[in-house]
């Protein structure tokens, strides 16, 4: 049943067992309100594994992306394992895309400038959404605001390309 306050919620925690702290305070930033938002409100409805709710761990191994579902109790159901080849363009720019924010607003750039870098940022993670759902699909059924986070997530844990 959704959260009268939030949305629904299908998943009721989010664990990065891989984490380190981020090169800049507003990665780390970044990432925390990816998780706080996406376990405010999600649609994350893996096939096969009935409602729910889920616990969700996040890791990058080996070049991949690891999405091990977990049920309420943090049990084992399945883990996803995707390929991170076809993210790899879009996670670069957008790391790319969050130093050039970061310098700007350090140099105290102009707020256009800001506001154009952070919409380039929004485009990619708008296809990196649009990727990941695709990646996804018939495996798990994911809303676009899930898909976004998640994103914003998985260029967290992989620093360096």
């Amino acid at each position: 049943m959704p959260d009268r306050v939030h949305g629904p919620r299908d998943l009721v925690s989010i664990v990065l067992p891989d984490a380190t702290t981020l090169p800049s305070p507003y990665a780390e930033a970044d990432r925390r309100q990816a998780v706080e938002d996406l376990l405010a409100a999600n649609c994350f409805r893996p096939q096969g594994l009935g409602q729910g709710p889920f616990g969700l761990a996040i890791a990058v191994r080996d070049g991949r992306l690891i999405l091990d579902i977990r049920d309420a109790q943090d049990q084992p159901l399945h883990a996803l394992v995707l390929a991170l080849g076809p993210f790899r363009r879009l996670i670069k720019d957008y790391h790319l895309v969050v130093e050039s924010h970061e310098k700007a607003v350090a140099e105290g750039g102009s707020e256009a400038r800001i506001q154009a870098i952070d919409m380039g940022r929004r485009g990619l993670h708008n296809e990196g959404a649009e990727l990941l759902t695709t990646r996804l699909a018939g495996r798990v059924e994911i809303d676009f605001e899930t898909a976004r986070r998640l994103f914003t997530l998985v260029c967290a844990l992989h620093q360096r390309i």
